[in-house]
């Protein structure tokens, strides 16, 4: 048995116990609103699975994910989790309502009660900026108000939206997290949803796990627009987190992608390099949901022609039905690469201390 690894879980999911909670941080404009339809965007798909795991129910009631103690309890202490970044429960919706106003509103008001609940009960948390997306103005004015907060380390949209990432729409949301040295974060969920277009190029599918297998793709769609539209060489300190949309896609997308920029480079005279370059130094991703091939030495090999030893974080999803497990889940992967994506990436990204005496050896061989 090695001594334990430094461990950085890069997707958390806290949520609110009741609606209620949040009426203290909301505008009273907004009350009777929030109680009666919460963030008012919903889903289409039946999972019989359910999203949430059974045994995450706090001692005290509540949903999964509601009691910062609780988290601490069962799943942060028995795993010598160092730190876990809190990415919410859903509030990525909000861009997705009507309602721009009242969308902007909530995630003030989730912001506020982040910092004066979960990021007050131990400093192992860390908090995600949620913003409303759909307007990025305003977006970007939260981001300033929050990042100023020492425990907030990241600004989280939701993956569906009305267009790709990179288009100029959104920049003011890259200004403002460039200008406060935070990494941008997307989280899946939203495809789909409210104002969002169908969750495929081809419509809508029928049923939740056609939906969930295809998520990877939204991601794609992304982190391609973010390149090709430029705007690693708008904001050259910019970095963009892929949270929850697997993994292994990634080496085909720069492959496709540099083939194409040799023949079509004419039409983004704006890059400068190679699109697998601009990934490599500004998109990091998360293990959580990982793939699994027949044979495990095959992830291994994408891991390495995706550089995952630079780019990957380790995550949970905790506490969702598809938690990965951080004792088992990397244990196939080269020791030192294991390392980095325990915590070490995080720890580099989010600006986190690592504990003297942890790290230097992974997890039991």
């Amino acid at each position: 048995m090695r001594a334990d690894p430094f461990i950085v879980d890069a997707d958390v999911h806290n949520t609110l116990g009741r609606l209620k909670d949040l009426v203290p941080y909301l505008p009273k404009v907004w009350h009777q609103q929030w109680l009666e339809s919460g963030i008012g965007v919903h889903g289409q798909y039946y999972s019989p699975v359910g999203v949430l795991r059974q045994d995450a129910v706090p001692d005290s009631g509540g949903p999964a994910g509601s009691d910062p103690r609780f988290v601490l309890k069962h799943y942060m202490e028995p795993n010598a989790i160092d730190f876990a970044v809190l990415t919410g429960g859903g509030e990525q919706g909000l861009s997705l309502h009507a309602d721009p106003d009242y969308a902007t509103a909530v995630a003030a008001a989730f912001n506020d009660w982040l910092a004066d609940t979960w990021l007050k009960a131990s400093p192992k948390f860390k908090g995600s900026i949620q913003i409303n997306h759909s307007d990025p103005a305003e977006a970007a004015k939260e981001i300033d108000r929050m990042a100023r907060h020492p425990d907030m380390v990241q600004v989280v949209m939701g993956s569906g939206a009305r267009m790709p990432y990179g288009n100029r729409f959104y920049h003011p949301i890259y200004e403002a997290a460039e200008r406060n040295g935070l990494p941008v974060a997307i989280h899946p969920g939203t495809e789909g949803k409210g104002i969002a277009g169908a969750p495929t190029p081809s419509g809508y599918p029928t049923r939740y796990m056609e939906w969930h297998n295809i998520l990877p793709a939204n991601f794609m769609a992304h982190i391609n627009s973010l390149v090709c539209e430029g705007v690693f060489e708008k904001y050259p300190k910019l970095k963009f987190v892929a949270i929850e949309g697997g993994i292994s896609w990634l080496p085909h997308l720069m492959w496709r992608m540099n083939k194409n920029y040799k023949a079509l480079r004419d039409t983004t005279p704006w890059l400068k390099r190679l699109p697998s370059e601009y990934i490599l130094e500004h998109v990091r991703l998360t293990t959580q949901p990982i793939e699994e091939p027949d044979k495990p030495e095959h992830l291994v090999q994408i891991f390495e022609m995706m550089q995952a030893e630079r780019i990957a974080m380790f995550s949970s999803d905790y506490p969702h039905w598809d938690f990965d497990n951080p004792k088992i889940v990397l244990n196939g992967l080269p020791r030192e690469m294991r390392r980095r994506i325990l915590g070490l990436n995080a720890a580099e990204l989010y600006h986190l201390p690592q504990p003297e005496g942890k790290g230097a050896t992974p997890v039991c061989e």
